[in-house]
């Protein structure tokens, strides 16, 4: 057995253990994966559970509705209001933690009240070379992350879910539409949108690993550079320009550094890391 299969069977072990378990599910790779070995190794005794929220795309709660029917996992929508969570709006360095601890605590008593024993979320042991300040909401909150445990790294998920023929295995990475946002920018149902519809145009268009940052009402594109002749061919350039335009963004920029996690937290400080870290 090689070391990737020695850490899927620790993870199948570590599953059995809880015995039974509500799944933080996004629908994502790593969720995705989570879910599924979740409910192959415990049954019905696995639940997943979704967020319904504004900073949540709606292709994306379709697709992770899609997964559970085909697979008959039970799932549960759990409506999550970030908004009108105290300060994340106002999007603090600690908008994560903000947004995680009130999701995660609605999902913590939904399994309470469905009497599972435990709540499991899909972060794997690349999550811990970024800034991610909503890892102290699942400390806090006893949250298991089995996949972390196990040492899986993303790569290695990607590769078992190719294995397993889940249709995530090459799933672009996706955050939520927060992230898009500068800290200290106010974060407003009609920005969400704005992003949202952005980025839905340029996955029809064939981009897949991509961001729209939003700066006011700059949209700031991110594409892997091998992408970038593509956008900027006549026709496509300016069918992105116009149809932006129609979104409510005045001006569209494409980023000459390209895609990359995390951009937002360029902005950081070393002060600001440390007081939020994860």
């Amino acid at each position: 057995m090689d070391l990737r299969q020695e850490k899927y069977q620790a993870l199948r072990d570590g599953l059995a253990a809880l015995g039974s378990v509500a799944v933080a599910f996004s629908g994502g790779v790593d969720s995705t994966f989570l879910l599924w070995v979740a409910h192959d190794v415990l049954e019905d005794r696995a639940v997943a559970i979704t967020a319904s929220s504004g900073s949540f795309p709606e292709r994306e709660r379709r697709e992770a509705a899609d997964f559970c029917t085909e697979h008959g996992i039970s799932q549960v929508i759990c409506p999550s209001s970030e908004l009108d969570t105290e300060g994340f709006r106002q999007n603090p360095p600690n908008r994560c933690y903000l947004c995680k601890r009130a999701l995660l605590g609605q999902i913590c008593a939904l399994a309470q009240e469905r009497g599972l024993n435990a709540v499991v979320e899909g972060s794997n042991v690349d999550d811990d070379g970024d800034y991610r300040p909503g890892m102290q909401a699942v400390r806090e909150l006893g949250v298991v992350s089995p996949l972390r445990q196990a040492g899986l790294t993303k790569q290695e998920i990607r590769l078992l879910s190719k294995e397993l023929d889940l249709p995530t295995w090459d799933k672009p990475s996706f955050a939520c539409l927060a992230s898009r946002f500068p800290y200290g920018e106010a974060i407003t149902e009609e920005k969400l949108r704005m992003v949202e519809r952005a980025e839905g145009l340029l996955l029809e268009l064939g981009f897949r690993q991509m961001r729209v940052r939003i700066h006011g009402k700059i949209a700031r594109i991110e594409l892997l550079p091998k992408d970038f002749p593509r956008l900027l061919a006549e026709d496509t350039r300016r069918l992105v320009y116009d149809r932006f335009k129609s979104y409510g963004f005045t001006y569209v920029a494409l980023d000459l550094l390209g895609y990359r996690t995390g951009s937002m937290n360029e902005t950081l400080s070393a002060e600001d890391r440390r007081n939020n870290d994860a």
